[in-house]
């Protein structure tokens, strides 16, 4: 299993005077570094290629669709934007030299319905994501669909509800990203989600239950890593943690996690990779 961070355990948004984040990563004995593509206009994906290439590094993407990317809106134009957005969400992920691009991707990040969702958006999703995908498979790029809580979308809470919109899509290169956050509301179990996902388990957020150092709350992390072992992953898996409020997304960070960005990787690290240790991977 790769063991990662996310950049917001540091910054709230990226642009070039954050380079530097890649070589603390990896001095801090991360594999990878998750970049956010919320904003794509400050994504400098040429200097960032280079500084992966330049450290013998590696690196990830996700971002989540806001107003006007949205796929499951009801107006074909921001439909056709938000196909346009992921494609270029794709584009960057491979000119960094990355092959895993995932996140709240499948609808709008934080968007109100006046009763549940119907067939039409999930329609609309998987009609939209099968061209995105097709679009990946050209580049190499794999596209995960990150299941949220119900507070951040209507679309998919749960693994189960991944794994059918993934059949609804039918290409081979979308798979699965789960997030112990979200799990943590809206599973029944951290185990059986992890098996479900399976071969299509592509991504892995280790989050504690109050989005803090992994460890120190009340995510089952036994069942989680024995799962993980049972499925022999060998992919992603980044520490997750916002240290401070965006306005390119909702992080509800209204205190402080952890004392920094560096203490909540190196604590988190050292419990997350004793785990690894405790179950074989």
């Amino acid at each position: 299993m790769k063991l990662g961070i996310h950049a917001y355990a540091w910054c709230s948004e990226w642009n070039n005077d954050q380079l530097d984040l890649i070589d603390r990563a990896q001095k801090l004995g991360m594999d990878f570094i998750e970049l956010p593509l919320m904003v794509l206009d400050k994504f400098d994906s040429g200097a960032v290629g280079n500084r992966l290439k330049t450290l013998g590094f590696s690196a990830c993407t996700s971002t989540v669709l806001l107003d006007d990317t949205d796929i499951t809106s009801e107006s074909p134009d921001i439909r056709v934007k938000g196909v346009e957005f992921l494609k270029r969400c794709v584009k960057a992920t491979s000119e960094i030299g990355a092959t895993n691009f995932s996140g709240v991707i499948y609808s709008k990040h934080i968007r109100q319905l006046d009763g549940r969702p119907t067939e039409r958006e999930y329609t609309w999703s998987a009609d939209c994501l099968r061209e995105v995908a097709d679009y990946a498979d050209g580049l190499g790029v794999i596209v995960g669909l990150e299941p949220v809580n119900r507070y951040e979308t209507f679309l998919v809470n749960t693994c189960e509800q991944a794994l059918m919109l993934k059949e609804m899509i039918g290409r081979d290169n979308i798979k699965i990203h789960l997030d112990t956050y979200h799990m943590n509301i809206e599973e029944k179990s951290f185990y059986d989600a992890t098996l479900a996902a399976g071969k299509d388990l592509m991504h892995y957020h280790l989050c504690e239950n109050d989005r803090g150092i992994p460890g120190t709350g009340l995510v089952d992390w036994d069942n989680i890593f024995k799962a993980l072992s049972e499925i022999n992953y060998t992919g992603y898996a980044a520490l997750e943690s916002f240290v401070d409020c965006t306005d390119n997304m909702n992080t509800w960070v209204w205190r402080q996690l952890a004392k920094d960005g560096d203490t909540l990787v190196s604590q988190g690290t050292e419990f997350i990779r004793g785990m690894m240790k405790k179950y074989g991977l």
